[in-house]
């Protein structure tokens, strides 16, 4: 009779849990899909590899768990650097699933839930300053990298460790009846960016708890104190608020920090596909389009001191802690959220600029380590330590960008499959009629413009092959099974739509022509790049001084011809050699000269020097032209 009314107890609690929650369906569901899985060659291989080794699997898990045991912080952000690295190694786990790391995974995971106090908090601040500071954001990536390891490991026990986190979160703003957004710094964003996290938990749990927390929190973003994240969309990134006193730059007042502004339309972008509610994903849209307008160097990063400044149009100038890593790295983020969610090629592009560039550019050579700041002229430089803890927040979150790419260079939907990314490997997708198939990429790109397909299918089946046609290339040729293919090119993909066989075969030529880039007044400063790789001089290549002015020699084409070179240099990926002309001191033009380009994410990037490099090459005034 004891075990019938055990039973029956079991039976109503079960039922009583069932009823706080609610079966949780998408508004609006992504166009495209990761791959299956992917094994990734040449030297994007390499850099992977690189980074899992040096970076993932060397961390000290026990370093990054010891502040959530001593609990007596009031204003750092210890509490960011396990979810962060943490975040990094399940991405890095989904490319690459060893034993190693997942027994790494577990000793962190576990390791950090130990520490969680009987009221659910997993935090590195004393009682008296919860709440306050860094404590929320800290928070967050607790929670992000527990449902993170859920995901893969389907430990409830997990879940319920995250779940208890929000829960004395919500319980305890509500008992001191404080609002988020005034909550730590920058206008609320840094505690609200919470929204990504507690969204996640309630399309897992179905806790209605956690949509309505969220809903809160976007509704005290447009209060008059709050960051106007919706109402100030269309507003500037760099001119939303008045700039704040510097003494307090990384205070409340600050309303244009890049990342943590960044990180709350993740989350609002989480909320979009809940509710489809189209103001929300007009707001990122918006946003996106104001930073890629006003902010985005041709590197493909920005933010000075951390902060949106209007400076797109000033790259070519020294500035201050330019392109912090952790920027770099939430940009390529929001664009994987935003290319996913729509299947727009100009995300695809933003995410190539910013990855071959400014992201490969602040990772060290071997993978070690990841540079705070990436400036396009000057030396890059080891950041200092944080917080104590014997890295920076850049170290940590470096692998986070990296790792997007392998799952999402061949994505897989409804129609098909879609090449985003050309990037030697095998990658293996699900059809839309449930077929596994593999679709193998063999190429150097974008060292070379040559890219060759081959799809091993064990059924034929009909569907849409889409290739992203990149937005700065003018010229490409695509054959099919030896067959010339003239489709139109349509929202930046070359679609082809068939019955497709094992062992057909893809090939695409790209044209990587130099172009030219012009900025400031009268042109006064030149760049180049060949397709998406920004040329940048360096002084370990051949040629005068970095300090010479020099002019491109442009043909009768109207280009600059660039030929390769074998560069002896491990470190250095791809080198250029172009003909320039100096400045004459004489009353007859000097004769041209060989100059050598590198590979922006080369240029000054070396284990054990930090030689000088510059992107923007300065021009003559000329007051005849």
């Amino acid at each position: 009779m004891n075990r019938i009314k055990t039973l029956l107890l079991f039976l109503i609690i079960c039922q009583f849990i069932a009823a706080q929650q609610e079966k949780v369906f998408s508004n609006v569901h992504d166009k495209l899909l990761p791959a299956h899985s992917a094994i990734i060659n040449g030297h994007i291989g390499n850099k992977l590899n690189a980074s899992y080794n040096n970076r993932i699997l060397a961390q000290d898990v026990d370093v990054l768990i010891h502040p959530f045991t001593i609990r007596d912080e009031h204003s750092c952000w210890q509490g960011e650097f396990w979810g962060k690295w943490f975040t990094s190694a399940v991405l890095a786990y989904k490319y690459k699933p060893t034993t190693e790391l997942l027994e790494v995974l577990k000793k962190a995971a576990y390791g950090l839930i130990e520490t969680q106090t009987s009221d659910g908090y997993i935090g590195n601040y004393a009682p008296e300053s919860r709440l306050k500071a860094w404590d929320i954001w800290g928070r967050k990536y607790v929670m992000l990298g527990l449902i993170a390891f859920y995901d893969i490991s389907k430990d409830k026990k997990v879940l319920e460790a995250a779940s208890k986190e929000a829960d004395f979160l919500i319980k305890e703003l509500n008992e001191k009846e404080a609002k988020i957004i005034k909550m730590g710094n920058h206008r609320g964003m840094a505690a609200s960016s919470v929204l990504e996290p507690i969204i996640q938990l309630y399309v897992r749990t179905g806790n209605k708890t956690y949509l309505d927390f969220a809903e809160e929190i976007v509704r005290q973003w447009e209060l008059p104190e709050g960051p106007q994240l919706i109402s100030k969309s269309n507003i500037p990134v760099g001119k939303r608020f008045p700039k704040p006193n510097p003494e307090n730059w990384y205070g409340w007042e600050q309303g244009q920090k890049a990342y943590e502004m960044m990180s709350c339309y993740e989350g609002l972008l989480e909320l979009y596909r809940l509710t489809g509610k189209e103001e929300y994903k007009t707001a990122v849209e918006n946003t996106w389009q104001s930073i890629i307008d006003s902010e985005i160097n041709i590197a493909g990063s920005g933010a000075s001191v951390e902060t949106w400044f209007s400076g797109k149009d000033l790259q070519q100038f020294p500035i201050e802690h330019y392109q912090e890593t952790c920027v770099t790295v939430t940009w390529l983020k929001l664009n994987q959220q935003l290319l996913r969610l729509t299947g727009e090629t100009k995300y695809a592009d933003a995410i190539e600029q910013t990855f071959y560039n400014a992201l490969l550019g602040s990772m060290r050579p071997d993978g070690s380590d990841w540079a705070k700041y990436t400036p396009l002229s000057g030396q890059r430089l080891k950041g200092s330590e944080q917080c104590g803890m014997g890295l920076n927040c850049c170290n940590a979150s470096g692998p986070r960008g990296l790792f997007t790419i392998p799952l999402t260079a061949v994505m897989q939907s409804n129609e098909g499959a879609t090449v985003n990314f050309f990037i030697d490997g095998v990658y293996e997708l699900i059809t839309p009629k449930k077929a596994t198939i593999n679709l193998i990429q063999q190429t150097k790109y974008p060292v070379e413009g040559k890219v060759d397909i081959k799809l091993e299918m064990k059924k034929t089946e009909t569907m849409t092959l889409a290739f992203r046609i990149p937005s700065w290339c003018k010229k490409v040729s695509v054959i099919v099974n030896g067959e010339s293919i003239q489709n139109t090119i349509t929202d930046g993909y070359l679609k082809i739509n068939r019955l497709w066989k094992d062992n057909d075969t893809i090939s695409i030529n790209f044209d990587l022509n130099a172009k030219l880039h012009r900025i400031g007044d009268k042109g006064k400063y030149i760049a180049i790049t060949r397709g998406p790789i920004v040329l940048t001089r360096d002084e370990r290549l051949q040629g005068p001084h970095l300090e010479a002015i020099l002019t491109p020699l442009i043909n009768d084409q109207g280009t600059l011809e660039l030929t390769p070179v074998n560069n002896a240099n491990p470190e250095i990926w791809m080198t250029f050699s172009a003909q320039f002309v100096p400045e004459s001191y004489t009353e007859y033009s000097s004769q041209s000269v060989d100059i050598e380009l590198c590979d922006y994410a080369s240029a000054g990037n070396s284990m054990n020097s930090f030689p000088f490099f510059k992107v923007w090459l300065p021009q003559l005034y000329n007051p005849r032209n």
